[in-house]
This record gives C-alpha cells, structure tokens and sequence, in this order.
C-alpha cells in the first residue's frame, strides 16, 4: 500500500505545490536588511501537525520561482538548491526561519515559506528590502575663488555607494540653497554600478557671489532611506576665496606722521579694499602733478623739512580713485650765543641768547655743571663764581629723539686780591696772620717773615672755591716782625704786608711774671705770721709748765712736813 501512495501522495504534493494558495489572513511582509547584514525571515506560518517538510522559493521578475532550501519534518536533513547566488549563504531553522548572510541588493526579492502536509501547501511571502548608506557627502572640484557679480561653478556635491539613490541638497550659512535663475543654479545626477547595482549621487552648484558670502560656510548633504527610515548625512564645510574689485584707496605713513624729524626715512603705503588688493599704484609727491609707478609702497630717504605736504596715491587704471595724506617733516634748530669757550674779566658784562627755531613749540632748559637752572643765565657783572659750563637744551616732546644743545664754558678771570686778618691767641702767646686771596687763575701764596720769631704752624691752605682761598701762619714773635703776603697768577703779582708788635707779648709776660712774684710774696709772708704765732703759742706754753711745777713742789713739800709730823707723834 505504501510503495503505491507514495507515487500518487507525491503527484498529489507536486499538484499542491503548483496550485498553492496564501493562507488565509497573511499579507505581505517586507523584511529590512543593511547592506552586508544577514537577513532573517521567519516562516509566519503555524507548523501543521501532519507536515511533511518545509521548502523556500524567490519569485522572478517574470513569477515563475526558484526554489532555494528544503527541509524534511521527518528525517531533520537540510537540503539547499544550487543557487549560485546563494551558494554558503543560507541556513533554515528547525522553525523555518530563513536566513540569508552578507545581504547585496539582488537580493532584494520576494521570498515565500511553504509549509506542506500530505492535502495542503501553506505559503508565507515575504519582501526583501536592502538598503545601503551611502559615503559621506564632499565638495569637490572647488573652485580656488568666486568672483562676485559673476555665475561661477563653486564645485560639486558627491555620495558614493547608496541604495536605493539619495538626494543632495545644499547649504549657505546652515540655510538650504534654493536654485535661482541667474544666481544658483543646481544640477543632480545620479548613476549606478552595474556590479554592485550601488548609487553615486553629484550635485553641481554654478554661484553668482556677494561680497556678503566672504567668509560664509558651504555645505552639502545627502538624504537616503535606511532600514530605520529617511537618514540625512552633512559634509564639512567649505569656505571660498571672494574676489571682489578695490572700492576704496587708503594711504599709510611710516614712522607715524606725528614724529617725522629731519634726517628720517619715510615709507608711503598704499592700500586698495579690493580683493586680492591691486599690486601696484600712483604716488604724488608735493608740488610734483605727475605720478610715480610703484608697488603699494614707496620710500623717500633722509627728507628734510621741505619735504612737508601732501602725498597721494591711486590706482594705475582709475586714478580717480585716490587717497592723500598730509605730512609734517618736524625740524629744531638752536642757536646759542655766545658758545664754546669765552674769557671774560671780573667785573665784566656778559649778554647771553639761546635761539630757538622749531615746527612747534619746544621746550628749553638750562643746566650749569650738570644742575638744573630757574631761568636762563644773564650777566651783568661777572663773579668768580659765575664761572663754569653752561647748556642750553631744547626738545620736541612729541617727536622722539628730536632735541639740541650747544655749551658755554665761561672762564672769568681776575687780578690777584689780598686781604690779611691778624688774630691773637687767647694765651697771648701766639698769633695767627691769615692771608685772603681772591683771582683766577688760582694764584700761589708765598709768606716772607721779616724778624725774629718761632713759627708754631707752617702754611696751611683752604680749598680754592668760586676764585677765592686763604693762607694762614701762627708765630710767636720775639720782636717785631713783619709778614709779606705774595700772590701771583699768570695775569698779576700782587704783595701786601703786615707788622705784628712783640710788647703785647712782653707785657703779657711781666704781667706774668709780678702775679708770681706776688704769690711767693704771699706765700712768705703767710709762713711769717704762722711762724710768729707758733712761737707765741710755745712761750706761752712754758710759763704755764712752770707753774705747775711749783704747785706740784709745794704738794711733795707738804707731803713730807705730814710724814715727819706722824714720826714725832710716834
């Protein structure tokens, strides 16, 4: 019986097959698969109990299908087709369950689980959809500037590898790029690998620009559907080069202008807004109406104070177009009369001016051997002490470095002065004779000592200060004697004398001498009286002894007159 139904069950099963039906309630259900994933399609059909196996199908594009796996609900055994394309990529699942590993886009079919009892086949459909993010979008073919006022191609947006195709969509400043006529115009294409059936997505962008898209970002992004849904990828930004004509013209001075002195180097810069920035200009100098070619910058060597003006620069093809600026070559004269070294005598009227010429106001010192004056020097009688090194100072305090001065060494002369001062010791026993100098040069002292006398302190000098010092010398003189005072310099000698006496000294000494004799006078007369009284004390001292020495006889007298009156008596 078995060996005869088996023929007729599987004519049966092969009719089931080719006339099988969806079960009923079983829509079609779409499985979602990345690119390079594995698929899975579980079998949504109930496992019948009287099954005989299972088997899985892909339809064609023309409906008739491919069958791909096997699976006995008997024997367990396993059997897959020879499908090259899906050749140690399947494996089906004790439940059914179909899995497809390393998922390509050809696979993107509609698949069916069967599912057959000896009466039946039960199918399941499933659609596969495979999806493939694609690269992230770059701008290339960049354009290396945009020029503004004119439509220009700033580059291409590109996305590799996606499926299905995605769509571009550009960015100005983070906001979407609209096509306008005239001024952006778009262009999308997209082409698929034959191979890999994979999309590559390019947006072209023609620009016309703005001085306004100067540092402005561009960006690109593509849009793609993946598994999960709509994905939106961002390139990094780009940011153009805006080439734009020169609107403007300015011109620079260095140094600053404000500090311009004679002897300077000036540098005249010139600057168009425009972009890149004109190499090349006209510069006008004062008083010159024709312009010199140059490069943006244009030197002027050690001016002087002529050089003062205005200085302008244009553009080669619009000379309209023109800046200027004025300049102040800053100057100091100072002239100082008299100067260097002067000579000039004691007494003697001296006129001093120190002229200042200058392109603003400056501001005049003066110094004498280093030391700040109140005012200027004027003389109208020369001292001594007016001698020394004058300077007059002047600056600009606005421009650095900008100051003059001249010197005057003033020499004042003069004949040698003497005055001698005599003063006497407190001891009278010396004198000090000082001599007073007054001339310049500084003129040399010499003492001469007419008489006899001891000199107690040689020459001792002061210091030479504003033309004047002294000399002195003590002496004790034993006579009368006379002191000469010689001073010379190169202009003069001049001598002057003074007498010192010897009797103050002599009286001072008898003086002396009677206040001694007095003393030891005194000092006799005083042993005298003590002498004198000494010896009145003694007299009267021996007269009292006597006495005493009668009434001491009297008593020893007595004494014996009562011995003998006491014998008797016995």
């Amino acid at each position: 019986m078995a060996s005869k139904a088996a023929p007729s069950c599987r004519l049966v099963i092969c009719l089931l097959i080719s006339a099988a039906v969806l079960r009923p309630g079983l829509g079609w259900y779409t499985v979602n698969s990345a690119y390079g994933d594995t698929i899975i399609m579980p079998c949504r059909l109930d496992v019948p109990q009287n099954l005989m196996f299972g088997k899985w199908k892909y339809e064609k594009p023309d409906g008739s299908p491919v069958f791909i796996a096997f699976r006995s609900s008997m024997k367990k055994s396993v059997q897959y087709d020879d499908v090259p394309e899906y050749k140690d990529r399947l494996s089906l699942y004790e439940n059914y369950t179909l899995s497809i590993s390393d998922a390509r886009i050809s696979d993107e079919k509609r698949f069916v689980c069967m599912l057959v009892t000896e009466d039946n086949v039960f199918e399941a459909p499933a659609v596969v959809k495979v999806f493939k993010q694609p690269s992230k979008p770059e701008i290339v073919s960049k354009a290396p500037f945009l020029e503004t006022e004119q439509l220009k191609k700033l580059g291409e947006c590109i996305s590799k590898d996606s499926y299905p195709d995605g769509n571009i969509t550009w960015y100005r400043n983070g906001k979407v790029l609209q096509p306008v006529e005239g001024a952006a115009v778009i262009i999308f294409k997209k082409q698929m690998d034959p191979v890999t059936q994979l999309y590559t997505m390019t947006s072209s962008l023609e620009y016309k620009t703005t001085k306004a898209d100067i540092q402005m970002p561009f960006t690109c992004s593509v849009t793609y559907y993946g598994p999960t849904g709509q994905k939106t990828v961002y390139s990094d930004q780009a940011v153009f080069d805006i080439y734009y004509p020169t609107e403007q013209v300015t011109i620079q001075v260095l140094p600053p202008k404000n500090a311009i002195k004679e002897g300077d180097n000036i540098t005249l810069k010139c600057l168009g807004n425009g972009n890149p920035p004109p190499e090349e200009f006209l510069f006008y100098l004062p008083g010159q109406p024709e312009g010199i070619r140059s490069s943006n910058t244009y030197t002027l060597t050690d001016v002087r104070r002529n050089a003062t003006g205005d200085y302008k620069c244009s553009l080669i093809d619009k000379k309209s177009m023109i800046a200027s600026t004025a300049i102040t070559v800053h100057y100091l004269d100072l002239s100082l009369n008299p100067s260097g070294e002067v000579t000039k005598q004691i007494g003697d009227a001296l006129p001093v001016s120190c002229t200042i010429s200058a392109s603003r106001n400056a501001t005049v010192v003066w110094m004498k051997d280093n030391i700040k004056l109140r005012s200027s020097p004027s003389f109208s009688s020369l001292h001594y002490q007016d001698a020394g090194n004058y300077v007059c100072e002047t600056a600009l305090q606005e421009v650095e470095g900008l100051k003059k001065r001249e010197s005057l060494t003033l020499i004042v002369e003069g004949k040698p002065q003497i005055k001698m001062t005599k003063k006497t010791d407190p001891s009278g026993l010396s004198k000090t004779i000082i001599c007073h100098v007054e001339g310049f040069p500084k003129p040399a002292i010499q003492w001469t000592i007419t008489g006899s006398g001891s000199v107690i302190n040689q020459t001792e000098e002061s210091p030479y200060i504003n033309g004047r010092y002294y000399s002195k010398i003590i002496i004790s003189p034993e006579e009368n004697v006379t002191l000469t005072c010689t001073a010379e310099n190169q202009l003069e000698r001049t001598v002057n004398s003074l007498n010192v006496s010897a009797n103050e000294n002599k009286e001072k000494v008898n003086d002396q001498a009677k206040l001694i004799v007095g003393i030891v006078v005194g000092l006799l007369l005083a042993a005298l009286v003590a002498g004198v009284v000494y010896w009145l004390y003694i007299k009267k001292s021996k007269t009292a002894s006597k006495h005493v020495n009668k009434d001491l006889g009297n008593l020893e007298e007595n004494k014996k007159l009562e011995e003998n009156n006491h014998k008797t008596e016995a």
